[in-house]
């Protein structure tokens, strides 16, 4: 510093002091400073406390000599006391050094510019708010600051301005977000914690508002949740508490949209307090702005589903993502399939307060000017929205895929995408139609899951698919060229009861529920698919395949399940497979409750319906020479259970075909064959049923079956009877016979056996040429 320049009127001891090294020498020119200056406020010379402020600032507090910034600053708090109130008027001259000096290298001389600011706005008091961003700006730095006593001196200045914030109802919150949500994604942990503490002082003023500008601020809040340190994340997670409650208290005022997104983000971080808060958060918004969410379903959805899969140590985590699921369900209604999506937004509208007044102006004029209540406000604002919200069905539709798609993905993620594909389908069935051919491959891929639960949710999905009303818009018929083999022709689909209504264009199969089995242009093609599946999957088939056909037969039409996948059996070219699935068709026809209806139906043969059936199956089962028989046995087809039993004599005789005939004889046994076996009492009328047995028992070598059988023929009363004519009374050989008759060519049916056994005999034959291992074992 030049001691030849005039410093006037600040005196050559003052400046000699302020420029010593001692601090109190520096006190001393610190106290004449203020006396000076207390004349001057006295003479109300303002030129001369200006001067004096400039002098302190460029020459001293701002100079290379570190003791002259010390005594600047001290000088600079020696004005601010001796102006007392009047300080407001030179607050910028004040502020500015000092806040320079909070960048010095030199830690005690931060220190001293800490204790000027805190003496300077001491003094000051509500003067200072206008000049609040910068004293944050400086404080944020210095609660960062490596020196303790920096930190201490800092956290007291902190203090000392939130009592005047707190005090005051003059804050502009407006210009300190900006710098509040700059400031908030600092990594240190110390800013971290003095931006927390602000957030919780302003958040406590009832007069600042700070939920308006929570979008602003939500994503750093939750990323300063992740810290390390246990009292800041505390700190946060209160933060963040008392903000929930401010939203559930004023949902109205709640700017739920611009935030879903920021949430969506934080329900997939990998801390779990994050994710858990976050959760909870979405769970809170669902519930409140309703459908104000949907246009985010996508978003939320990415971030639920995995939830639902974890284990116990995330207990609480899946128990709020369940919520948040099944509430989002919820929000989708029927209304959603009938919204044209191209005059509407795609976005969702934000509850904002002047709409909402003017809306509920509206309202109040219409019902009489009756007042609501804020709840019963919030409801009408959310249901004014409703008209206005669109479903983001495609990119729910999106997620929901690629979560099938994802093998990693847990059991219940899986099941509950599909309660989310079979809850489309009910509410919006005529978009989610549009999906269709999209999701049909990877929810037949899902029938191959570990899981029963989930194949049974899958198979849910599909017979909804196969039996919606809306599906008959799509197409009429058979289904597309990809999926019939080359060279096959278009199916006939057998309808029957409300089915055939539909079909045929009546309304009254248009106005079924859901539930309500019918068939549209998806079930034959459902059914093609499935067999194919069986088909080039046998483990499929040999684990699940009945539980498959059986569920089915509970959701849709069984008659309709087995008439189609007959039809299909008939013209498939791999032979060995359709005598696989002729079988196990055959083996749930005949053992599963929940094919009772159906048995009862095949076994009188009184209706055309029934008649038809019983011809379509028999063409297909004629596949399986044992099958075929025991559709006669339940059919009560004995003659011509006889008739094919005489013409296995021309057919190749194996291992695997006596296991047939003797799980056959086994079946026979059972209670589901119990009129038959009550039959036997009836010799007169029921020879043919008799020696279709004995022809059975022919077949068989000396085995547990051949015994059993064996003895079961030898209860037959009156032996002698057995003995019949060919003539007039052979076509009576029941009462069953008589009845079906007319109605059934059998010689046609058994034409067919031998035509479709020939190919087979064929098949067999080439393989065995081309070297190929047949596992015939053949008896001699």
């Amino acid at each position: 510093m030049n001691p030849e320049k005039d410093f006037s009127p600040l005196t050559p001891s003052i400046v000699r002091a302020l420029n010593d090294k001692l601090y109190e020498k520096r006190k001393v020119a610190a106290l004449e400073i203020e006396k000076l200056v207390r004349e001057f406020v006295a003479q109300n010379s303002t030129a001369q406390i200006k001067h004096v402020i400039q002098i302190l600032s460029q020459e001293f507090a701002l100079s290379q000599h570190p003791h002259s910034r010390k005594g600047g600053l001290i000088g600079l708090a020696a004005c601010s006391i001796a102006l007392g109130k009047d300080s407001g008027l030179y607050l910028k001259e004040l502020i500015e050094p000092v806040l320079t000096c909070f960048n010095d290298a030199d830690s005690r001389l931060r220190y001293y510019a800490c204790e000027a600011l805190y003496n300077i706005v001491k003094v000051a008091r509500g003067s200072v708010l206008p000049h609040f961003k910068v004293l944050f700006d400086g404080l944020s730095k210095l609660a960062a600051d490596p020196d303790p006593n920096v930190k201490s001196g800092s956290e007291l200045l902190d203090r000392l301005l939130k009592d005047i914030v707190t005090e005051s109802n003059n804050f502009d919150l407006v210009s300190f977000i900006p710098l509040l949500r700059e400031r908030i994604y600092s990594n240190n942990q110390y800013a971290r914690q003095f931006i927390i503490s602000w957030i919780l002082v302003l958040e406590s003023v009832p007069d600042i508002n700070l939920l308006d500008y929570l979008p602003e601020i939500l994503d750093g809040l939750f990323q300063i949740l992740g810290d390390n340190s246990k009292e800041i994340r505390k700190m946060c997670e209160v933060a963040l508490g008392e903000f929930l409650k401010e939203i559930k208290k004023n949902p109205s005022s709640v700017k739920f949209a611009e935030m879903a997104n920021i949430l969506v983000i934080h329900c997939q971080a990998s801390d779990d307090l994050i994710q858990l808060t976050a959760m909870c958060w979405m769970r809170e918004f669902i519930q409140l702005a309703g459908r104000v969410m949907l246009p985010y379903s996508s978003g939320i959805l990415t971030a639920v589903l995995p939830c639902l899969s974890y284990d116990d140590r995330k207990k609480s985590i899946k128990e709020v993502a369940n919520v948040c699921n099944q509430s989002l369900m919820k929000l989708v209604i029927p209304e959603d399939d009938e919204v044209d999506e191209t005059k509407q937004p795609t976005t969702a509208p934000q509850i904002m307060e002047g709409d909402q007044d003017e809306s509920l102006s509206k309202q109040e004029v219409t019902s009489g000017g009756k007042s609501f209540p804020p709840q019963s406000k919030l409801s009408f604002c959310l249901a004014f929205c409703r008209i206005q919200v669109t479903l983001n069905l495609d990119g729910i539709v999106q997620v929901l895929d690629c979560h099938l798609h994802d093998s990693t993905i847990g059991m219940m993620t899986r099941i509950a995408v599909l309660k989310w594909l079979y809850h489309l389908y009910i509410k919006t069935p005529r978009k989610m139609f549009r999906h269709t051919d999209s999701l049909f491959p990877i929810l037949l891929k899902t029938l191959s899951d570990e899981s029963d639960e989930v194949i049974l949710k899958d198979l849910e999905v599909l017979a909804e698919i196969a039996s919606s009303p809306a599906g008959q818009t799509e197409g009429q018929g058979a289904p597309d060229g990809p999926s019939l083999r080359p060279g096959q022709l278009e199916l006939h689909i057998p309808l029957s009861g409300r089915a055939s209504t539909l079909h045929a264009g009546g309304t009254k199969g248009m106005e079924c529920s859901p539930s309500t089995p019918t068939m549209n242009s998806y079930f034959y093609k459902f059914m093609i698919n499935l067999l194919k599946r069986f088909s080039s999957e046998r483990k499929l088939l040999e684990l699940r395949g009945a539980f498959i056909i059986r569920q089915l037969c509970l959701l849709l039409n069984a008659e309709n399940i087995f008439h189609s996948m007959a039809d299909i059996l008939l013209r498939e070219e791999d032979l060995k497979f359709a005598s696989t699935m002729v079988h196990t068709l055959n083996t749930i026809l005949l053992t599963s409750s929940e094919l009772f209806q159906l048995r009862n139906q095949l076994k009188d043969l009184k209706t055309a319906e029934s008649r038809n059936l019983f011809c379509c199956l028999y063409r297909s089962w004629c596949h399986n020479p044992v099958t075929t028989v025991s559709l006669c046995f339940l059919t009560q087809n004995y003659k011509h259970a006889y008739d094919l039993i005489q013409k296995f004599g021309d057919l190749e005789v194996t291992v695997d075909f006596l296991i047939e005939v003797d799980k056959l004889v086994q079946l026979i046994e059972c209670p589901i064959f119990t009129y038959l076996r009550l039959q036997l009492l009836d010799v007169k009328n029921n020879p043919y049923l008799i020696k279709a047995l004995y022809g059975l028992l022919m077949l068989l070598p000396q085995s547990n079956a051949f015994q059993l059988l064996s003895h079961r023929l030898q209860c037959v009363p009156n032996p002698e009877l057995l003995q019949t004519a060919d003539g007039p009374k052979a076509s009576l050989t029941s009462k069953k016979t008589s009845v079906t008759t007319p109605a059934i060519d059998y010689t046609e049916l058994l034409q067919h056996f031998e035509k479709v056994q020939s190919k087979h005999l064929q098949v067999r034959h080439q393989r065995a040429n081309r070297g190929e291992n047949l596992d015939r074992r053949t008896v001699f």
